[in-house]
């Protein structure tokens, strides 16, 4: 185990989509490890994440997330027929149903689980489209938003909360150290999904502009964050253990095959790191 941390500790669980196995991998490391999270911050696939872990901060969490990504209902999340898909996106705006994933989602934190109830504070992220403007969720029901943060623009629906529609948090803040360090963190753990680690080059192809416009705003921001942490804050930003060029591919949102495998590579990798610390 490291030596003793500055507490409060902060966890942060950054959006990635299918990629946050790799989160999974690193927080199983930080808990197996002996370090328990004080305040835990989550954007899009890091909000479950990260929900799950303010649920139960325990290892045991991790090895139930192991499961659980490489589930047959985790599969259902975008598991339509293209027919079906290409169906829905004609008559409204998505290619997805909410439903399954808000079936999981009930399962697994509580279809009534509210924010007070969690023994660990937890905030998600997601963006308002009538204000245009970052919204952090940290009181109500759990499960509304950890949808809204995961609301994927084309693929699921805007989820409806009170006056406003909200999309997926990665669109405004998709690694947000900066609020764990608002929040009082003085040690950061950042859980992300490894497309920081990898050098970003000129689109080629059609479907690649968008992805590299998107990864261009959000390493800014991210970088810009790392920059602006106070000196008596310590970020620890853990690795993936390396990633595969298919990580990238347009469709690997709908791969989970590979979950088990990022898992453990970046589990190794994070021990191989916390280890180093000393």
């Amino acid at each position: 185990m490291p030596e003793p941390l500055a507490p409060p500790i902060g966890f942060v669980f950054g959006g990635g989509g299918v990629l946050g196995a790799y989160e999974v991998g690193m927080a199983r490391a930080v808990l197996h490890a002996g370090i328990r999270p004080d305040l835990v911050v989550g954007t899009s696939i890091g909000a479950f994440n990260g929900a799950a872990v303010a649920a139960r901060p325990t290892e045991e969490v991790a090895d139930r997330l192991v499961e659980l990504w490489a589930s047959e209902e985790a599969r259902t999340v975008y598991g339509d027929s293209l027919p079906r898909q290409l169906g829905r996106f004609a008559r409204r705006t998505h290619l997805h149903s909410p439903a399954p994933l808000r079936r999981l989602l009930e399962r697994e934190l509580g279809d009534v689980t509210t924010f007070a109830d969690l023994p660990v504070p937890f905030q998600c992220c997601a963006a308002s489209i009538e204000r245009a403007a970052e919204h952090w969720f940290s009181a109500g029901p759990l499960v509304d938003a950890v949808l809204a943060s995961a609301a994927v623009p084309g693929l699921l629906p805007p989820v409806h909360l009170g006056e406003e529609h909200f999309i997926d948090g990665g669109i405004v803040n998709s690694v947000p150290v900066g609020r764990a360090v608002e929040l009082g963190a003085r040690t950061v753990f950042v859980m992300q999904v490894g497309r920081v680690e990898r050098p970003l080059r000129p689109p080629r192809r059609p479907w690649e502009v968008a992805q590299v416009a998107f990864e261009v705003a959000r390493r800014h921001r991210f970088a810009r964050e790392l920059r602006e942490a106070p000196p008596e804050v310590t970020v620890h930003v853990l690795p993936t253990g390396g990633g595969s060029p298919r990580d990238d591919s347009p469709l690997s949102y709908r791969n989970l095959a590979a979950a088990r495998a990022r898992i453990e590579r970046a589990y190794r990798a994070s021990c191989a790191y916390l280890e180093a610390m000393g």
